[in-house]
């Protein structure tokens, strides 16, 4: 069966550090979590937390990964992750190359095993 775009997603994380971002990233790209990735490493934050208004610097990553993979990086980031909830979420992809869907897909795993929680 050709790979479809529902077979994959954008997922997007953010952390305090860039570095930690990176390595972060790395991880997961060597442990075959995420295909590949863009970081962006100075973005603005302006949120509330626990009643109080932020506003500092962060980093933020997009991972290019299967659909079926989201939980076990949210998994990671949960272990992993400087912040106490970590912004992990996935975008879906709506159509894209068939090359880079198959890509994608080729360097990743399929899900064999639920994630630990």
């Amino acid at each position: 069966m050709p790979p479809a775009a529902d077979d994959v997603c954008e997922v997007i994380i953010t952390a305090p550090d860039a570095e930690w971002l990176a390595q972060f990233t790395r991880r997961l790209v060597a442990d075959r979590l995420a295909a590949g990735a863009h970081e962006i490493t100075a973005i603005r934050s302006i949120y509330r937390w626990q009643g109080e208004l932020h506003d500092h610097g962060e980093a933020r990553v997009a991972l290019r990964t299967r659909t079926e993979l989201v939980s076990a990086i949210a998994a990671r980031a949960d272990e992993e992750h400087p912040y106490e909830v970590p912004c992990v979420f996935a975008l879906p992809i709506e159509t894209g190359g068939l090359a880079y869907i198959d890509w994608i897909l080729s360097e990743t795993e399929p899900q064999t095993e639920p994630p630990q929680t």
